[in-house]
Formats: structure tokens, sequence, C-alpha cells
């Protein structure tokens, strides 16, 4: 739940500072972009953090080097918050952030049936973490597509 807070609160004040005047986010497909990067910046922290070990926990069994393939969708997430705020490269990050969520939603599956905790607290259950997946998704395709307004 904490990305997703992430996410709408950087939105807002993107949103709002375009409004006071910054010109370069008066305009909500960028501000979107930038909201999305704070977003799997905050994901990606917890790869490296103390919630490392529950993350590891998540990866479906039959998936080799689980700490591994930990590192590697950290790394991915940060260099997707770079590199979907570029306008060159907007539209690979969106699709490359996609299919990782796609890829990773397998884990959030496990993690709910199997009842994992992130920090302590129980993982999300299914039905809103396949709302959450969502909404993460269609805010990746959005960012990523859609041309800004103005």
């Amino acid at each position: 739940m904490i990305p997703f807070v992430a996410m709408l609160v950087s939105l807002l004040l993107f949103r709002t500072l375009g409004f006071a005047g910054w010109e370069y986010v008066n305009d909500w497909v960028i501000s979107l972009r930038l909201a999305v990067a704070v977003l799997f910046l905050v994901t990606a922290s917890a790869h490296w953090g103390k919630r490392r070990p529950d993350l590891i926990a998540m990866i479906p069994p039959g998936i080799p080097k689980a700490a591994l393939m930990v590192t590697i969708t950290g790394v991915l997430e940060i260099a997707g918050a770079i590199l979907i705020v570029i306008p060159a490269t907007t539209a690979l990050a969106s699709a490359g952030l996609a299919l990782m969520l796609a890829g990773m939603f397998p884990a959030n599956v496990y993690a709910a049936n199997h009842h994992l905790s992130l920090g302590g607290k129980p993982v999300t259950p299914i039905g809103p973490r396949t709302m959450l997946q969502i909404v993460f998704l269609a805010a990746v395709l959005m960012a990523g597509w859609l041309p800004p307004q103005g």
C-alpha cells in the first residue's frame, strides 16, 4: 500500500506544483511519469533494506536464485524509474515496467496464498493486490504511451 500512496501523493504534489507555476509539471502526463518514477524508486528501496528477506521469501520455490531475482528486479525498477522520465526512453521503459509487473505478479499470488509477511505485516490479500496491480499497470502504460498534453 505504501507504493500506491507514494504514487498518488507524488502525482498530486506534481500537479499542484504545475498549477502553482512550475511549467514542466503543468501537464498531467508528465506528472504521472514522475509519480510512476517515485512508485518504482519506493518499491526498489525494499530490495536492499530490512524487507529484502521478505521479498526473497515471496519468490515461488520453482524459481532459482531468489536473492538474485530480487536484486535484478530492484535494479530494473530503478532503471525503469529513471528511463520513464526521459522522453526518448519513456515508451521503452513503460513496456519494460509493464512486463516486469506482469512477471512479478506470481510472487504476489504466492505470498498471498502462503500468508507471508512484508515488513512484519501480512502481505496484501490477493483481491486488493490484483486491483493495485491493475492500477500500477494502467499508470505505467498511460505514463509511457500517452503524449504530454501541453
